[in-house]
């Protein structure tokens, strides 16, 4: 029988949610599951992978894979997925999966379809529903005489359960080819936060221009801090210098896809709405009534983002309280 294997990652030792996900679902297809994982926080680690489905778990838990090199990557997953005979590969569709498995399908001449947000798989048929144009419509992706079929899905898209501790793999300590390197890692350098990553949160507040000066940007992080939420921003107040890179959500940004989003002062320019667009539930705060934002959003708020998001903040306050 075909395997499904999936692309692992992890912070700070616990496995992350996008990867949960796409084990629990490998495990709803029926195929064996086989896990990827490198690194050495990957070894502290790999019994996660069996608690959330995984049966097979192909380790690598060399220092060398702890920060991402594509041309090291590229390679440790090609001969993964062939040792593994695996016909199907699911990995989140984040900015190292982006840039490392067209890479893997270039190498192995499988399909890969990339940014899923839902995925069915019937026997050996895969079809994967994606964002097109900015968000502006969907589309439906199928393969076509690809053995292997590489997906890599959106964080926050597919159900996540409690994990089964009592579930076990069978683990495989592997060293893969190290080719010669062209490029090497001498450092990374990581922002002080210990919020989780805009693409991983399950709650995202966001704050735009009608913010009016980046100090006020610690009324969101009041909001983010009640409602256990990561804070971004939009590309406006970015280019403006008033918060880091890291935090904006856009098309030339992150995408995010979480349960709830809260934009504040956020206007809506279509760019911002390509990175946002697929969360369940978007609550808009805004003095203007016309803004395009309140076209996408769930719930809209007409008024002062400086009279409504602290009352919100102490209204949840209480409520979270009980």
């Amino acid at each position: 029988m075909s395997k499904v294997l999936v692309f692992t990652e992890f912070q700070n030792g616990n496995l992350k949610r996008s990867s949960q996900e796409l084990l629990q679902f490998a495990a709803t297809t029926g195929k064996p599951v086989v896990a990827l994982a490198l690194g050495s926080q990957a070894k502290t680690g790999a019994a996660q992978l069996a608690h959330h489905g995984a049966q097979e778990v192909l380790l690598c838990a060399d220092t060398a894979y702890d920060a991402y090199n594509p041309e090291l990557f590229s390679v440790a997953a090609a001969e993964a997925i062939q040792q593994a005979g695996a016909s199907l590969v699911l990995a989140s569709a984040s900015s190292s999966g982006k840039d490392l498995f067209p890479r893997v399908a270039a190498k192995i001449g499988a399909g890969v379809v990339s940014d899923g947000t839902e995925i069915t798989v019937s026997g050996d048929d895969v079809k994967v529903k994606k964002p097109m144009y900015a968000g502006k419509c969907f589309a439906t992706a199928q393969f076509e005489n690809a053995a292997t079929k590489i997906v890599l899905m959106r964080a926050n898209q597919l159900p996540v359960a409690a994990a089964d501790t009592s579930k076990t793999a069978t683990i495989t300590e592997h060293a893969f080819t190290k080719p010669s390197l062209k490029t090497l890692i001498k450092e990374v350098v990581k922002g002080a936060s210990e919020k989780l990553d805009l693409t991983e949160a399950n709650v995202v507040v966001s704050g735009g221009r009608g913010l009016k000066e980046a100090a006020n940007f610690s009324m969101l992080n009041d909001l983010a801090s009640v409602l256990g939420a990561t804070v971004g921003a939009s590309r406006a107040v970015v280019d403006a210098g008033w918060v880091g890179h890291s935090m904006q959500v856009g098309q030339t940004g992150k995408t995010v896809a979480p349960t709830l989003y809260i934009a504040v002062g956020i206007s809506g320019a279509i760019q911002h709405l390509a990175g946002m667009s697929g969360s369940k539930v978007i609550v808009a705060i805004n003095n203007d009534p016309n803004a395009p934002i309140f076209q996408k959003a769930t719930y809209g708020i007409v008024g002062d983002a400086f009279e409504i998001v602290p009352k919100l903040t102490e209204e949840f306050k209480k409520i979270l309280a009980h």
